[in-house]
Protein backbone atom coordinates (compact mmCIF):
# COMPACT_ATOMS: atom_id res chain seq x y z
CA UNK A 1 0.00 0.00 0.00
CA UNK A 2 -0.36 -1.63 -0.24
CA UNK A 3 3.83 1.51 0.84
CA UNK A 4 1.08 0.92 2.67
CA UNK A 5 -1.41 -1.28 2.28
CA UNK A 6 -1.17 -4.12 0.92
CA UNK A 7 0.44 -5.47 4.28
CA UNK A 8 -3.11 -4.53 5.99
CA UNK A 9 -5.02 -7.41 4.47
CA UNK A 10 -2.43 -10.04 5.86
CA UNK A 11 -3.94 -9.26 9.08
CA UNK A 12 -7.69 -9.13 8.03
CA UNK A 13 -7.01 -12.83 6.41
CA UNK A 14 -5.18 -14.15 9.57
CA UNK A 15 -8.00 -13.23 11.76
CA UNK A 16 -11.35 -15.35 11.99
CA UNK A 17 -13.75 -12.60 13.02
CA UNK A 18 -13.37 -11.03 9.03
CA UNK A 19 -14.33 -12.96 5.89
CA UNK A 20 -12.09 -11.05 2.87
CA UNK A 21 -13.45 -12.57 -1.08
CA UNK A 22 -11.73 -15.68 -1.34
CA UNK A 23 -9.99 -16.09 -4.70
CA UNK A 24 -10.09 -19.56 -5.05
CA UNK A 25 -13.03 -19.64 -5.70
CA UNK A 26 -13.19 -17.39 -8.84
CA UNK A 27 -12.22 -17.54 -12.07
CA UNK A 28 -9.25 -15.08 -13.59
CA UNK A 29 -11.07 -12.18 -15.49
CA UNK A 30 -10.14 -12.30 -18.88
CA UNK A 31 -7.52 -10.06 -19.57
CA UNK A 32 -7.63 -7.71 -16.69
CA UNK A 33 -3.87 -8.06 -15.35
CA UNK A 34 -2.52 -8.23 -19.59
CA UNK A 35 0.66 -6.20 -20.11
CA UNK A 36 0.47 -2.94 -19.94
CA UNK A 37 2.73 -0.93 -21.94
CA UNK A 38 4.88 0.90 -19.57
CA UNK A 39 8.24 1.72 -18.21
CA UNK A 40 8.17 -0.29 -15.01
CA UNK A 41 12.14 -1.46 -14.95
CA UNK A 42 13.56 1.76 -15.90
CA UNK A 43 11.02 3.77 -12.99
CA UNK A 44 11.11 0.60 -10.59
CA UNK A 45 14.03 1.80 -8.48
CA UNK A 46 13.73 5.41 -9.31
CA UNK A 47 13.67 6.79 -6.20
CA UNK A 48 17.40 8.34 -6.02
CA UNK A 49 18.23 6.93 -9.51
CA UNK A 50 18.20 9.10 -11.91
CA UNK A 51 16.16 8.30 -15.76
CA UNK A 52 14.37 9.67 -18.35
CA UNK A 53 11.37 9.35 -16.26
CA UNK A 54 10.02 12.12 -14.01
CA UNK A 55 12.04 11.78 -11.04
CA UNK A 56 10.16 10.91 -7.69
CA UNK A 57 11.19 12.58 -4.11
CA UNK A 58 10.20 9.91 -1.75
CA UNK A 59 10.26 11.16 2.01
CA UNK A 60 10.96 9.93 5.00
CA UNK A 61 7.36 10.05 7.43
CA UNK A 62 5.90 9.36 10.58
CA UNK A 63 2.01 9.38 9.78
CA UNK A 64 -0.68 8.19 12.36
CA UNK A 65 -3.88 7.08 10.60
CA UNK A 66 -7.67 6.44 12.59
CA UNK A 67 -9.70 3.20 11.38
CA UNK A 68 -13.18 3.46 11.32
CA UNK A 69 -15.96 0.59 9.82
CA UNK A 70 -17.02 2.49 7.16
CA UNK A 71 -19.97 -0.20 5.62
CA UNK A 72 -20.39 -3.62 6.01
CA UNK A 73 -22.33 -6.01 3.33
CA UNK A 74 -22.94 -9.35 5.17
CA UNK A 75 -20.44 -11.45 6.69
CA UNK A 76 -19.68 -11.94 10.46
CA UNK A 77 -18.44 -8.41 11.51
CA UNK A 78 -20.22 -5.90 13.41
CA UNK A 79 -17.69 -2.88 14.28
CA UNK A 80 -14.45 -2.18 13.65
CA UNK A 81 -12.31 0.48 14.63
CA UNK A 82 -8.53 1.24 15.52
CA UNK A 83 -5.23 3.07 14.81
CA UNK A 84 -2.56 2.50 12.46
CA UNK A 85 1.21 4.03 12.07
CA UNK A 86 3.25 4.02 8.68
CA UNK A 87 6.78 5.14 9.70
CA UNK A 88 9.58 5.72 7.15
CA UNK A 89 12.75 6.79 7.53
CA UNK A 90 15.77 7.25 5.16
CA UNK A 91 18.96 5.29 5.56
CA UNK A 92 20.46 6.81 2.60
CA UNK A 93 20.54 3.80 0.29
CA UNK A 94 17.39 2.26 2.31
CA UNK A 95 13.92 2.85 3.29
CA UNK A 96 13.18 1.43 6.55
CA UNK A 97 9.36 1.27 7.24
CA UNK A 98 7.55 0.32 10.20
CA UNK A 99 3.71 -0.50 10.35
CA UNK A 100 1.53 -1.23 13.25
CA UNK A 101 -1.86 -1.58 13.10
CA UNK A 102 -4.43 -1.86 16.19
CA UNK A 103 -8.03 -3.14 15.79
CA UNK A 104 -10.65 -3.74 18.07
CA UNK A 105 -13.55 -5.36 16.38
CA UNK A 106 -17.54 -6.69 17.52
CA UNK A 107 -18.36 -9.95 15.29
CA UNK A 108 -21.80 -11.86 15.81
CA UNK A 109 -20.09 -15.39 16.49
CA UNK A 110 -16.76 -14.77 17.85
CA UNK A 111 -17.43 -11.67 20.16
CA UNK A 112 -14.73 -9.05 20.58
CA UNK A 113 -11.48 -9.76 18.68
CA UNK A 114 -7.98 -7.45 19.37
CA UNK A 115 -6.04 -7.74 16.30
CA UNK A 116 -2.26 -6.23 16.59
CA UNK A 117 -0.03 -6.42 13.28
CA UNK A 118 3.53 -5.32 12.74
CA UNK A 119 5.09 -5.44 10.00
CA UNK A 120 8.52 -4.17 8.83
CA UNK A 121 10.61 -3.96 6.25
CA UNK A 122 14.57 -2.41 5.05
CA UNK A 123 14.28 -2.23 0.87
CA UNK A 124 17.55 -1.22 -0.86
CA UNK A 125 16.95 2.35 -3.22
CA UNK A 126 18.08 0.78 -6.08
CA UNK A 127 14.61 -1.93 -5.86
CA UNK A 128 17.41 -5.19 -5.73
CA UNK A 129 17.11 -6.28 -1.77
CA UNK A 130 14.63 -5.96 0.74
CA UNK A 131 14.18 -7.68 4.07
CA UNK A 132 11.23 -8.24 5.69
CA UNK A 133 8.94 -9.29 8.56
CA UNK A 134 5.26 -9.57 9.71
CA UNK A 135 3.66 -10.78 12.90
CA UNK A 136 0.11 -10.65 13.67
CA UNK A 137 -1.95 -11.40 16.89
CA UNK A 138 -5.13 -12.13 17.64
CA UNK A 139 -6.28 -11.15 21.45
CA UNK A 140 -2.92 -12.24 22.58
CA UNK A 141 -2.04 -15.00 20.85
CA UNK A 142 0.15 -15.05 17.52
CA UNK A 143 -1.39 -15.95 14.62
CA UNK A 144 0.95 -15.85 11.99
CA UNK A 145 5.01 -14.46 11.77
CA UNK A 146 6.14 -14.20 7.82
CA UNK A 147 9.93 -13.19 7.57
CA UNK A 148 12.97 -13.52 5.30
CA UNK A 149 14.55 -11.99 2.40
CA UNK A 150 13.92 -11.07 -1.56
CA UNK A 151 16.07 -10.29 -4.17
CA UNK A 152 15.43 -9.17 -7.70
CA UNK A 153 16.68 -8.20 -11.40
CA UNK A 154 15.34 -6.52 -14.01
CA UNK A 155 14.44 -10.62 -15.23
CA UNK A 156 13.09 -11.38 -12.18
CA UNK A 157 14.04 -12.68 -8.41
CA UNK A 158 13.37 -14.76 -5.71
CA UNK A 159 12.20 -14.84 -1.92
CA UNK A 160 14.02 -16.48 0.71
CA UNK A 161 11.63 -17.12 3.76
CA UNK A 162 12.78 -17.90 6.89
CA UNK A 163 9.01 -18.23 8.47
CA UNK A 164 6.96 -19.76 9.15
CA UNK A 165 8.71 -22.41 6.96
CA UNK A 166 12.03 -22.10 5.36
CA UNK A 167 11.76 -22.24 1.39
CA UNK A 168 12.33 -20.35 -1.45
CA UNK A 169 9.80 -19.15 -4.33
CA UNK A 170 10.86 -17.41 -7.29
CA UNK A 171 9.53 -13.63 -8.25
CA UNK A 172 8.85 -12.97 -12.18
CA UNK A 173 10.09 -10.15 -14.16
CA UNK A 174 8.38 -6.62 -13.72
CA UNK A 175 7.75 -7.31 -9.26
CA UNK A 176 8.44 -4.49 -7.64
CA UNK A 177 8.62 -3.96 -3.75
CA UNK A 178 6.08 -1.87 -1.84
CA UNK A 179 8.45 1.65 -1.66
CA UNK A 180 9.09 0.82 -6.05
CA UNK A 181 5.58 0.39 -6.41
CA UNK A 182 4.53 3.56 -4.82
CA UNK A 183 7.16 5.36 -6.49
CA UNK A 184 5.78 3.66 -10.09
CA UNK A 185 2.30 4.73 -9.16
CA UNK A 186 3.34 8.50 -8.75
CA UNK A 187 4.80 8.44 -11.70
CA UNK A 188 2.18 7.19 -13.67
CA UNK A 189 0.03 9.80 -12.55
CA UNK A 190 2.26 12.45 -13.12
CA UNK A 191 2.82 11.86 -16.99
CA UNK A 192 -0.82 10.94 -17.17
CA UNK A 193 -0.83 7.19 -17.48
CA UNK A 194 -4.35 6.00 -16.09
CA UNK A 195 -3.79 2.55 -15.22
CA UNK A 196 -0.53 -0.34 -14.85
CA UNK A 197 -0.34 -3.30 -13.67
CA UNK A 198 2.84 -4.38 -12.01
CA UNK A 199 3.75 -7.37 -9.59
CA UNK A 200 4.29 -6.49 -5.43
CA UNK A 201 6.32 -8.36 -3.54
CA UNK A 202 5.61 -6.74 0.10
CA UNK A 203 6.46 -9.87 2.24
CA UNK A 204 2.96 -10.12 3.62
CA UNK A 205 2.33 -13.46 2.72
CA UNK A 206 3.74 -16.54 1.60
CA UNK A 207 3.31 -17.37 -1.49
CA UNK A 208 5.33 -14.59 -2.79
CA UNK A 209 4.69 -11.71 -5.23
CA UNK A 210 0.73 -10.71 -6.17
CA UNK A 211 -0.42 -8.98 -9.55
CA UNK A 212 -1.67 -5.58 -9.21
CA UNK A 213 -3.72 -3.77 -10.72
CA UNK A 214 -3.86 -0.23 -10.58
CA UNK A 215 -6.15 3.46 -11.60
CA UNK A 216 -5.10 6.61 -11.20
CA UNK A 217 -7.20 9.71 -11.50
CA UNK A 218 -5.47 13.21 -11.62
CA UNK A 219 -2.37 15.18 -10.82
CA UNK A 220 -3.80 18.38 -9.08
CA UNK A 221 -2.59 20.36 -6.17
CA UNK A 222 -5.33 20.61 -3.35
CA UNK A 223 -6.22 23.65 -1.61
CA UNK A 224 -4.85 24.64 1.80
CA UNK A 225 -7.93 24.10 3.46
CA UNK A 226 -8.13 20.53 1.32
CA UNK A 227 -4.63 19.36 2.74
CA UNK A 228 -4.58 16.99 5.53
CA UNK A 229 -1.25 18.64 6.94
CA UNK A 230 0.33 21.82 5.82
CA UNK A 231 3.55 19.32 4.93
CA UNK A 232 2.01 18.48 1.97
CA UNK A 233 -0.39 21.53 1.26
CA UNK A 234 2.00 22.83 -1.72
CA UNK A 235 2.29 19.37 -3.21
CA UNK A 236 0.30 17.57 -6.33
CA UNK A 237 -1.78 14.60 -5.46
CA UNK A 238 -3.39 11.49 -7.06
CA UNK A 239 -6.61 9.42 -6.41
CA UNK A 240 -5.89 5.80 -6.88
CA UNK A 241 -7.00 2.72 -6.46
CA UNK A 242 -5.48 -0.66 -6.08
CA UNK A 243 -6.97 -4.21 -6.86
CA UNK A 244 -4.64 -7.18 -5.31
CA UNK A 245 -5.29 -10.31 -6.92
CA UNK A 246 -3.52 -13.86 -5.42
CA UNK A 247 -1.57 -15.43 -8.32
CA UNK A 248 -1.68 -18.81 -7.14
CA UNK A 249 -5.54 -18.99 -7.73
CA UNK A 250 -7.75 -18.06 -10.74
CA UNK A 251 -9.22 -15.07 -9.40
CA UNK A 252 -11.95 -13.69 -10.97
CA UNK A 253 -12.37 -10.63 -8.25
CA UNK A 254 -9.58 -9.36 -6.23
CA UNK A 255 -8.33 -10.61 -2.47
CA UNK A 256 -9.09 -7.02 -1.64
CA UNK A 257 -9.20 -3.32 -2.84
CA UNK A 258 -8.01 -0.12 -1.71
CA UNK A 259 -8.13 3.34 -2.32
CA UNK A 260 -6.29 6.50 -1.60
CA UNK A 261 -5.09 9.67 -2.02
CA UNK A 262 -1.34 9.94 -2.88
CA UNK A 263 0.82 12.89 -2.26
CA UNK A 264 3.99 13.25 -4.58
CA UNK A 265 6.49 12.56 -1.94
CA UNK A 266 4.81 9.40 -0.93
CA UNK A 267 2.05 10.34 1.35
CA UNK A 268 -1.23 9.43 1.83
CA UNK A 269 -4.47 10.02 3.09
CA UNK A 270 -8.18 8.82 2.56
CA UNK A 271 -7.76 5.59 2.95
CA UNK A 272 -10.27 3.16 1.45
CA UNK A 273 -10.08 -0.48 2.32
CA UNK A 274 -12.32 -2.81 0.99
CA UNK A 275 -12.15 -6.36 1.79
CA UNK A 276 -15.32 -7.58 0.45
CA UNK A 277 -17.79 -7.99 3.38
CA UNK A 278 -16.52 -5.07 5.00
CA UNK A 279 -15.09 -1.54 4.15
CA UNK A 280 -12.82 0.76 6.49
CA UNK A 281 -11.70 3.99 5.93
CA UNK A 282 -8.27 5.82 7.30
CA UNK A 283 -8.44 9.20 8.32
CA UNK A 284 -4.98 10.51 8.61
CA UNK A 285 -4.35 12.40 12.06
CA UNK A 286 -0.86 13.77 12.21
CA UNK A 287 2.06 13.80 9.96
CA UNK A 288 5.68 14.50 10.62
CA UNK A 289 8.70 14.94 7.77
CA UNK A 290 11.97 14.50 9.37
CA UNK A 291 14.73 16.49 7.69
CA UNK A 292 16.75 14.44 4.82
CA UNK A 293 19.86 12.61 6.39
CA UNK A 294 22.78 15.26 6.19
CA UNK A 295 25.05 12.20 5.93
CA UNK A 296 23.54 10.72 2.50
Amino acid sequence: MIGLPPCLSAAFKATPSFSPRSAASRGMKAGLLAAISCVLPSIAFCADTPTTAPAVQLTGQRAQYELSLAEVSGGDTLSASGTMTYTVHDTCTAWSTQQHLDIQSATRNKGTVHLVSDYTTLESKDGHHMAFRTVQKSNGTTLQIVSGEASLTPNGGEVQYEKPLKKTIKLPANTLFPMAHTAAILIAAETGKTDLSPMLFDGTGEDGAQYTYISTHGWNKVSAAQAPSPLVATLPSTRVHVAFFNTTARAMLPDYEMGMRYFANGVSDKLDMDFGDFRMAGTLQSLAIPDKPHHC
